[in-house]
Order: C-alpha cells, then sequence, then structure tokens
C-alpha cells in the first residue's frame, strides 16, 4: 500500500530539517543576546540610484574621489563599453565569454541560472571551488538547496548567481567594486528583475552598491530604474555551515523579512 505525502507535510519536514541543521532542539521565550550582531540603525541609507544608460568611466570616477582611502583611486573599467546587455539571455553570453571581465580569461567562468522575474534571487560573491558546468555545486549548494526548500521556493524557480564568474579565494571585492564590477552586479540584478534580492557573504556589499564606509547598516533594497528590489544580507554559505547558530539567525531575519 503506497502512501502520498501531502505538500505541506514536505514543507513541515523541511522545516524541522532545517532546524536540526541549525543545532536548535528547544523553544526559548527570551531572545538570546548576539555580541557580533549588526547594530541596529533607524533607516539605511538609499545607495545612488543606477542608471543602465549611463556607465561612463567619468561617472564612475567621481563616486570614488575620497582621497584618504587608496581603494578609491583603483583604475575604473567600464566593461560594457558600447555593448551593453539587454536581456539575461545576452548577459549571460557576455558574462562567460566577454575578455574584459577578468584578466585570467574566459576558462573556469560558471553561468548564473533560474528564470527571470524570480520570486527570490540568490547573489553569492562567487562560485564553489570544484563548480564546472553547475553553480553551487558542493557543500555550499547543498545548503542553499534545503535553505530554498525551507523556505517554500522551488530551486528551479530561483534565479542563482555569483557576483565574480569564477571562484575567488579571499577576494577583494572593495577594490573589484571600485574597479567597476558593482555596475555589472547591478546590471545583471536589474535585468534578473527579482522580486526579492538574497546577497550572502562576507565583502559582498560593496558589489551591490554599498559603500560600507559611509554606513553601519546592512542595504535594505536597491533602488533601480524599473523597481525598488527589497535585499536580504547576510553571512556567506561557508559561514552558515562551519557555525550553525548562523542558520538560525539567517532563518530569523528571513521570517521578519519575509512577514514585512
Amino acid at each position: 500500500m503506497s502512501t502520498t505525502i501531502s505538500p505541506l507535510t514536505a514543507e513541515l519536514d523541511a522545516a524541522l530539517q532545517w532546524w536540526k541543521m541549525a543545532g536548535v532542539d528547544c523553544d526559548f521565550a527570551d531572545d538570546a543576546t548576539d555580541w557580533l550582531a549588526e547594530p541596529n540603525a533607524v533607516e539605511a541609507p538609499q545607495p545612488q540610484k543606477y542608471d543602465s544608460t549611463d556607465v561612463s568611466t567619468d561617472r564612475c570616477t567621481d563616486q570614488a574621489t575620497a582621497k584618504s582611502n587608496p581603494k578609491n583611486r583603483v583604475k575604473r573599467i567600464d566593461f560594457f563599453g558600447d555593448k551593453t546587455p539587454q536581456d539575461i539571455a545576452e548577459f549571460q553570453q557576455w558574462w562567460l565569454a566577454a575578455p574584459v571581465l577578468d584578466a585570467i580569461g574566459t576558462r573556469g567562468r560558471i553561468a548564473p541560472r533560474g528564470p527571470s522575474n524570480p520570486e527570490i534571487m540568490i547573489l553569492v560573491v562567487d562560485p564553489e571551488q570544484h563548480d564546472s558546468d553547475h553553480l553551487m555545486s558542493g557543500a555550499r549548494g547543498k545548503l542553499l538547496s534545503a535553505m530554498l526548500t525551507a523556505m517554500g521556493v522551488s530551486e528551479e524557480k530561483a534565479y542563482i548567481a555569483s557576483a565574480l564568474p569564477r571562484h575567488t579565494p579571499m577576494a577583494d571585492t572593495d577594490n573589484l567594486a571600485a574597479a567597476g564590477m558593482d555596475i555589472v552586479t547591478l546590471r545583471h540584478i536589474e535585468l534578473v528583475s527579482p522580486q526579492r534580492l538574497i546577497a550572502l557573504g562576507t565583502g559582498i556589499l560593496p558589489l551591490i552598491g554599498q559603500d560600507v564606509s559611509k554606513t553601519d547598516t546592512y542595504l535594505r533594497e536597491i533602488n533601480q530604474n524599473t523597481q525598488k528590489v527589497p535585499v536580504l544580507v547576510s553571512e556567506g554559505l561557508d559561514s552558515l555551515i562551519a557555525m550553525p547558530r548562523l542558520k538560525a539567525r539567517f532563518w530569523r531575519r528571513w521570517i521578519e523579512w519575509t512577514a514585512e
């Protein structure tokens, strides 16, 4: 005799598995004190509105004129030139083939995956070390799959992308953003047009247009030409794997974020 498992039962089981992975097996009435939590702030300052029709070197250079910070003197690159991608397919083709994207060449680049206008876009800093044909194919990808299941989002309906085209250990995201990769990432997000964006990883903020030297809080939305995209920023998947308490904190943020 076969037993049919209802969708609700599967979702409840996924949520319970999430909490087990987070190391939470008890219910407490009082909130724990997180000494490493980000400082509270009333409102995050809005990043400069991104204009996809203006990616000139002069405009970008004007955004980095603080002489006290050597990183602000990084040479700005106009990655798109006069061939700014106009849709996701064009962007993905450019992402894999454009020589200007990095000095290493095209070998080892990993394409993003997923549909346009998804319920959720997941953005990580870089692919996993052993990714080849499939982005997030290792331990981090396994955790991400479990997270999406617990969120009630089909992985096939989520757009999963990296801000850098290849695995880049200890990436200097400040310098990469200053060199122009922030414009590439913002254009990517604009073309995907997600309903919500989850950005994961230490150092990912500069790559989505946030100047961390001028604020003590996390970005809450990206203001683009056509829409405002709500953003949830959290630690990277490798950190969530190494420290189960961060999984519980992420889950709490997710519940609060989606309840807004």
